[in-house]
């Protein structure tokens, strides 16, 4: 079976701004798979271009195969999307809504009406079925966006910050819903902020930054990039961290003293940890206490997509675009996602 995505050297100009600067990426079919970058990464760019709101500038697209523009109606029928925005018809029950989505698709009227019910009982709002969207309250808003995006029955499902906003149970609900569609075979692609979503709920996760990708790996992998902070408390701690840091190995990275903590940056805490007890200990110092910690993967993300030049992605002369840190991607075409292109 042909990956879920996969695109080579996919480009996206906005006038000025590269928005999509030469992505290559591959999700392969029943993956869930995570999107994380800032804001202005081109994440939302990226998913616009699969669901064909925006026309890639070069480079290629396809989904299972299908080339996003050349067999744009076999890629978009296989896509469920659940945006970042509230794109919804507010003149017709939440129920109607479902059923003109799978209408757009070609499902019949009495089969739009059972998937319709399906899928509102299958994300908790089968009681507000003959309701309008602005009766709703915001977090059964999302789980509406999370039904729209079901009802065609998608072998991809995409969810565009799905949870920002959101209480955490009804965060904690969602979660468990897309790992059970995943279960069941379907992909899903996520965007998030939430590295601890992205840690808990994916098999890999894609590191966007300006446009380009800069790393693709799962996250414990991303997390063995880290290092470790082993925090030694000591009976009489030295005057500097210098005196501790001359006598120690080159596994000691840094060495840091705060009071009477003494803390030192090491790549595996857990193997390291003794060494540095007996080292201490030969020096002549006490040992009070010992606490390891990793480093998260919000620190490893931060550093990683931290900008030091913007100039490969941006010109020097302002435009509208490129004034904003909203990736441009994000303002959803509204009408003619309400056309049956969503």
């Amino acid at each position: 079976m042909p990956p879920a995505i996969d695109t080579v050297d996919l480009v996206k100009d906005y006038g000025d701004l590269r928005a999509l600067n030469e992505l290559s990426l591959t999700v392969e079919s029943g993956e869930f798979f995570g999107l994380l970058g800032p804001n202005g990464a081109g994440k939302t760019t990226f998913i616009n271009t699969l669901v064909g709101l925006v026309r890639k500038s070069g480079g290629e697209a396809r989904v299972f195969g299908y080339d996003v523009e050349d067999d744009y109606r076999q890629a978009r029928d296989a896509i469920g999307l659940a945006p970042q925005e509230f794109n919804v018809d507010r003149f017709f029950p939440i129920k109607e809504v479902l059923m003109h989505k799978a209408g757009y698709h070609g499902i019949s009227e009495d089969e739009a009406a059972e998937r319709a019910d399906e899928v509102l009982k299958r994300v908790g709002i089968y009681d507000k079925r003959n309701e309008r969207f602005d009766w709703l309250s915001g977090g059964m808003k999302r789980r509406l966006l999370l039904a729209r995006a079901l009802v065609t029955d998608p072998d991809l499902l995409i969810l565009d910050e799905p949870t920002a906003g959101v209480d955490v149970q009804l965060r904690h609900d969602l979660w468990d819903l897309v790992t059970e569609l995943n279960d069941e075979g379907t992909t899903i692609l996520l965007t998030t902020h939430y590295i601890e979503e992205a840690e808990r709920l994916c098999d890999r996760v894609a590191i966007m930054n300006e446009g380009h990708k800069v790393t693709v790996a799962t996250p414990d992998d991303l997390k063995q990039r880290g290092t470790d902070t082993v925090d030694v408390r000591l009976e009489s701690p030295p005057d500097t961290a210098a005196t501790v840091a001359d006598e120690l190995g080159a596994y000691a990275h840094d060495v840091t003293v705060t009071g009477d903590h003494l803390e030192v940056r090491v790549d595996d805490g857990g193997s390291t940890a003794p060494q540095l007890l007996s080292e201490l200990e030969t020096m002549g110092y006490e040992i009070a206490d010992l606490e390891i910690s990793r480093t998260s993967l919000e620190e490893i993300f931060v550093d990683m997509t931290r900008q030091e030049d913007r100039s490969v992605t941006r010109s020097d002369a302002p435009s509208s675009a490129a004034e904003t840190d909203d990736d441009p991607g994000s303002r959803y075409e509204s009408e003619r996602e309400q056309e049956g292109v969503a």
